[in-house]
């Protein structure tokens, strides 16, 4: 007689012998449970291996670390308990893999845009603040590459990123605001092309047609959906858009990056895996950052805090600023309404933003600029007081946390991710 594993004479359980059905049947669930283990080893396996590879894409800026805990008994202290200000840098630089044809490499690299992302401790809204490149502000001793350091003196902010890299800046714009830091993203020309390029790219509206030579950017008028050159001479563009100004540039960043997170909130990025995958291998590999965000899990921590938060509460903004007195094609901080700012942000307390009143668009700048980066764009020129409050500012003298409950809340002129107009 065979065993219940052979053919017809096997027995079962009670000794009395098995239909041949019967033993197929168990015959097949044994190898369905063995098919099973070896699926879950192997997706374990799997999951492993991209955590491992996502998490290993993440450069991690040991050097600015250094230079900021030398200096760390100058930092503004941490006012809000679970807010978070986190200081986005786009370098304009033209080394690494994918960056030269937009320039000859200097051996130096600017800060082309700035933005302090202020997350308050409930996670309900989220303020992005532009610091515009040209605004002349104080610049602290620095390290430079060269292992000299610099001396702290009055100039334009993006120098702050030439002269001492991420650490002088976000050291500069603690100087300024009096905010905390608390971490730094730093991504490059090639970076932004490649997440752009992950989600299926980000749609803007354009109110009349673009062609620009310099800017590598030809496009018709009214909604469009940009893949990442493309994105990149949008955001990178002045000459052909608007007046030429950085103040509209910075807009049309602002309203960029309000589009961006609605495609990676929408269900066609965050829910599936093709899409989130390459969304994330982009953005690891893209950006530098602080040793607090350098591993997936850091990211995911703070990406989990503002995945849930509505569009309308996503704020965009420019530092209250105005021509600069020595030099129009300069900007220089609008007091008090900056100070009323960095108060609010430096406390965790609500602000709100309304939109710019219209105005006629000012003919096309023809000033040369020089190169790119250098800050030299006529903004002061034509009056441009862009940031500046609006509506009630009672409340400007309140200091950090002493703000009382019935003071009317500022509104700050800016959008929010939540509209969608043309640009």
């Amino acid at each position: 007689m065979r065993d219940s594993a052979g053919i017809p004479g096997g027995t079962d359980a009670a000794g009395g012998e098995q239909p041949p059905n019967g033993r197929k049947r168990r015959r097949l669930l044994r190898w369905i449970g063995l098919g099973t283990g070896m699926l879950v080893v192997a997706g374990a396996g799997t999951g492993w291996w991209i955590y491992d590879k996502l998490d290993g894409n993440i450069a991690e800026d040991t050097s600015a670390a250094a230079e900021l805990r030398r200096y760390e008994k100058e930092r503004p202290a941490h006012l809000a308990g679970g807010a978070q200000n986190i200081l986005l840098i786009g370098s304009d630089s033209r080394t690494g893999a994918g960056n030269a044809p937009y320039g000859q490499d200097q051996g130096t690299q600017r800060s082309d845009t700035t933005i302090l992302l202020h997350l308050p401790a409930d996670r309900k809204s989220a303020t992005a603040i532009s610091v515009p490149r040209d605004l002349m502000t104080e610049i602290p001793a620095c390290l430079k590459p060269d292992g000299s350091r610099t001396r702290e003196q009055f100039a334009q902010f993006n120098w702050a990123f030439e002269w001492g890299g991420t650490a002088c800046t976000v050291r500069t714009v603690e100087a300024m605001t009096g905010i905390r830091v608390d971490h730094h993203m730093v991504l490059d020309f090639s970076g932004f092309k490649k997440m752009v390029d992950a989600i299926g790219g980000v749609e803007v509206c354009l109110r009349r047609p673009v062609d620009d030579t310099e800017a590598k950017l030809k496009l018709p008028a009214g909604r469009q959906t940009l893949q990442g050159e493309q994105a990149l001479g949008f955001v990178r563009a002045r000459h052909s858009l608007g007046n030429g100004s950085d103040t509209e540039r910075m807009e049309r960043q602002q309203a960029f990056l309000g589009s961006l997170v609605k495609k990676v909130q929408s269900n066609g990025v965050l829910l599936n895996p093709a899409r989130l995958y390459p969304l994330l291998d982009a953005a690891t590999s893209s950006v530098t950052t602080d040793p607090g965000l350098a591993s997936l899990r850091g990211l995911y921590e703070l990406v989990r805090g503002v995945r849930d938060i509505p569009t309308e509460q996503i704020k965009f903004l420019t530092v209250p600023r105005r021509p600069y007195a020595a030099d129009r094609n300069r900007d220089e901080l609008r007091q008090p309404d900056a100070t009323q700012l960095f108060q609010r942000l430096r406390s965790d307390q609500p602000l709100t933003i309304a939109p710019p009143a219209p105005t006629p668009t000012p003919a096309p700048a023809t000033a040369d600029d020089g190169a790119e980066g250098d800050g030299a764009d006529g903004d002061g020129a034509d009056g441009e007081t862009s940031g500046t409050t609006s509506g009630t500012t009672s409340g400007t003298g309140d200091r950090p946390g002493t703000a009382e409950p019935s003071s009317p809340v500022p509104t700050f002129t800016g959008t929010t991710a939540g509209v969608a107009d043309c640009r």
